[in-house]
């Protein structure tokens, strides 16, 4: 099940389309409680990560559901183009040498810095490198050759347990805390953020 696609921008004014999106969602999905609650919040965080990013930033967001043999799998998908154009490009520019938002903050902020670098086409995987970019950056990075690079915080959670600010900077992320996974598509023509809860069916309403 794939919902409409709803218009988002870099404001809020597209939260309580989301949100009705989500509670029809999970309506149709028969998911009740805990489960729906989730949704919810993972959309709120979906709809929190385009806030600011960029003047003039139009994207799309959509729920989608895939059964599984063990349950559930929910997707939260926001895209947009990467193919700025100059007026959109200068803006960016002016965001990424500001000094304001160099430095992510919390789990969510990296989340958005990084499906900025998307939207500039930006080589962050190179910065990482020189150390013109965090290094947390490349903790996330996940390179399969079958797939699209893409930065994972599955990956980047599990390269970080021995750091205890880190860890600290996950328990208080609601993202971290509710989502199973969360992939940010990297050296793309399309900025995209795919958000993922699994929900097992024997857990449904109790999850």
């Amino acid at each position: 099940m794939r919902t409409n696609v709803i218009p988002v921008a870099s404001d809020l004014s597209a939260r309580a389309d989301a949100l009705l999106e989500a509670e029809r969602f999970s309506a149709y999905n028969g998911l009740t409680g805990k489960d729906a609650m989730h949704i919810r919040l993972l959309t709120e965080e979906a709809i929190s990560m385009v806030d600011g990013i960029m003047n003039g930033f139009h994207g799309g967001m959509w729920l989608e559901s895939e059964q599984t043999s063990t349950g559930l799998l929910c997707r939260i998908c926001v895209d947009a183009d990467a193919a700025v154009n100059e007026g959109q490009e200068e803006k960016l520019l002016d965001i990424a040498t500001s000094g304001k938002n160099e430095e992510a903050v919390g789990i969510l902020g990296k989340i958005r810095q990084i499906f900025r670098w998307t939207l500039q086409q930006t080589d962050a995987e190179a910065s990482a490198q020189t150390g013109t970019v965090s290094p947390w950056y490349a903790l996330g990075i996940q390179q399969n050759a079958a797939a699209q690079a893409c930065w994972s915080l599955q990956q980047y959670t599990q390269r970080v347990q021995q750091d205890s600010e880190a860890r600290d900077e996950l328990e208080k992320s609601i993202i971290a805390k509710l989502a199973d996974e969360v992939k940010v598509a990297i050296r793309s023509e399309r900025a995209e953020v795919i958000i993922e809860k699994f929900i097992h069916t024997n857990m449904k309403g109790s999850h």
